[in-house]
């Protein structure tokens, strides 16, 4: 009997420990698993998720309908700026023609462009300014022209002469705004093109930079139907850079270059490598912005804000109303009725200079209201600054430059195709201490997804490249250099 029962005793018993070890195995196992699978799950779905970008759509800005036949030509062309006796003569009879508002003392730039210093600008234009060799100085890079969605865009294309060995050239697409030009990085070229030649050969970064003209700026044709926005000017830049037959680049902008770059990363992500900027628009606003803009002055740590933040952005409502509203007076005008102000000022020489040379001015540095010439030369020449003028002057772009703000802000900015699309392309942002409003990196984050640098440079305004070309060249490389190491 106790043959019988003793092996069946024991039989149970092993059972009853093996069934006691699965279920302590499956104690365990079980969650891993269900962790395993519901990680791999969560993976597959984000994998899944595409990033939203803005659709590319195309567009046609030429002259009458669009042609129902027939392929746009594609060539791209050789162009050099030229002038004439005629050109010039018209021009200095212009400005001995022109007539001058009386002095009120003690205004310095506080009216806007001082009257006397302005006659000084006009004297030193009409007698010693050298229109033909700032010509040349202008075709010292070779200029192109390409017809895209019926008009011609305007570019330079600056490689580098040598390259050392083992050193790979990033394209550069850098896009200024207004009031400035294609001249505005002539002084920054040479940095990014030649950096061992100017001390700046750190790492193994070299670029060859295409500069274009924003449709209706300078030597790009002006649109000849409405609703020409930032979001046309980046589908059709990212087209020149197919062209020139680029795949992917980096990118540059300041001022509406800002906007327009942005609007290529949000576009066309996979083809931008990483985006720089030296000014950011940030138009979503909210209970989370208010908070953080009230608690800010008081406790920045909690809301994100750095000791460096805080000297930028507070007092906030000197610093981003008051200020602001000062130096914007010209936006609403552009705005709403652009080519009522523009019809002066592109009749005028004189005028088209005092309504473009004052933004170089308070842009440049605010403090530059109290001085009497407004601190223009003290930063640039002013075979420079008539240089940006005369762009404008022969081209008569000022009217459809001005007609780029109407276009873009006349919108609801909440309904726009950019709206809600974020940039998770690698971004760079240099925040000039001078630039007319600061953004903090904890504000940029909420469009800006994946900002690799963010740099407080030391000194500089708004028109950084022709400024402070260097710092701004440094900060590029900087940046280009952590994005190629990822």
């Amino acid at each position: 009997m106790w043959q019988e029962i003793l092996p069946n005793a024991w039989e149970c018993i092993l059972s009853h420990i093996r069934s006691f070890e699965y279920s302590q195995k499956n104690a365990v196992l079980v969650p891993a698993a269900a962790l395993a699978v519901g990680g791999m799950l969560v993976y597959w779905l984000r994998s899944r998720q595409t990033i939203k970008t803005i659709e590319m759509g195309d567009g046609w800005w030429g002259s009458g309908e669009r042609p129902l036949k027939g392929k746009e030509d594609e060539s791209i062309r050789p162009f050099k700026i030229e002038t004439s006796d005629k050109e010039i003569k018209d021009l200095h009879h212009r400005l001995e023609q022109a007539r001058y508002a009386p002095h009120l003392e003690g205004a310095a730039f506080h009216y806007g462009f001082n009257s006397s210093y302005l006659q000084k600008v006009v004297a030193y234009w009409r007698n010693q300014f050298d229109w033909r060799k700032q010509v040349e100085v202008l075709n010292k890079y070779a200029h192109f022209q390409t017809t895209i969605e019926g008009i011609d865009i305007h570019f330079i294309h600056v490689k580098p002469s040598h390259v050392p060995h083992g050193r790979a050239v990033q394209p550069l697409l850098m896009v200024h705004g207004w009031p400035g030009s294609f001249y505005e990085f002539y002084k920054i070229i040479p940095l990014l093109t030649e950096p061992a030649r100017h001390s700046l050969n750190e790492g193994d970064v070299v670029f060859e930079v295409i500069c274009p003209s924003i449709p209706g700026y300078g030597f790009s044709e002006a649109p000849h139907q409405k609703g020409f926005d930032t979001i046309a000017t980046a589908r059709i830049f990212h087209k020149l850079m197919n062209r020139l037959g680029f795949k992917e680049y980096y990118l540059q902008g300041g001022d509406w270059g800002s906007r327009i770059t942005t609007n290529m990363a949000q576009m066309l992500p996979q083809s931008v490598k990483g985006l720089h900027l030296n000014l950011v628009f940030i138009s979503r606003q909210g209970l989370r912005r208010m908070i953080s803009v009230m608690l800010g002055a008081y406790v920045p740590w909690l809301v994100g804000l750095t000791g460096e933040d805080v000297r930028r952005t507070y007092p906030f409502i000197q610093k981003n109303i008051y200020e602001l509203l000062r130096e914007s007076g010209y936006l609403h005008i552009q705005a709403t009725k652009p080519d009522t102000a523009g019809c002066g000022l592109n009749d005028s020489p004189v005028g088209l200079a005092a309504y473009i040379l004052e933004k170089f001015s308070t842009w440049t540095d605010k403090s530059f209201l109290h001085k009497d010439d407004g601190g223009l030369e003290s930063k640039y020449s002013l075979d420079e600054l008539l240089t940006n003028v005369m762009i404008y002057w022969v081209t008569s772009s000022i009217v459809s430059s001005m007609r780029f703000y109407k276009e873009n802000i006349s919108k609801d900015p909440g309904l726009t195709a950019d709206a809600r699309v974020g940039v998770y392309v690698p971004t760079g942002i240099a925040a000039f201490p001078q630039e007319l409003v600061h953004t903090p990196r904890v504000w940029a984050k909420d469009i800006f997804k994946n900002i690799i640098t963010y740099s407080y440079m030391p000194r500089g305004g708004h028109f950084a490249a022709f400024e402070e070309p260097k710092l701004l060249a440094q900060d590029i490389m900087h940046f280009v250099r952590k994005v190629e190491q990822l």
